[in-house]
């Protein structure tokens, strides 16, 4: 046995990148349930039609509100229709972007040992 290499290799120089390791892990899972708590408070508006329909979701997604103007109305309900699904896809495709970027944040620099 080759002194200074520990059990099966696994030397004093690796555990503290284990070590490394788990800390960072623990910061970003920490870091997560922050993240959680703020999305589930985020307001992220969506709309068409040039603010004729507004759809606000939570950081989340969960839906919050919908809001339509007048002007809306006298569309007609087809047209109103896509008014809404269009603010809400618009919505949906920023919260995500929200989260993504959010989650960016989080885990970046963090460089797990065999992970990269």
């Amino acid at each position: 046995m080759t002194k200074g290499q520990g059990f099966g290799g696994f030397g004093l120089g690796k555990m503290k990148e284990l070590t490394e390791a788990f800390k960072k892990a623990q910061q970003v899972q920490e870091g997560a349930k922050r993240l959680q708590e703020e999305l589930e408070v985020m307001e992220i508006e969506g709309e068409a039609g040039g603010g004729l329909v507004k759809v606000v979701l939570s950081g989340n997604q969960e839906p919050r509100r919908v809001e339509i103007t007048q002007d809306a109305m006298g569309e007609g309900p087809e047209v109103l229709a896509d008014l809404v699904l269009a603010a809400a896809k618009d919505a949906y495709n920023k919260s995500t972007a929200t989260m993504r970027e959010r989650m960016e944040e989080l885990t970046g620099g963090l460089n797990l040992p065999g992970m990269g």
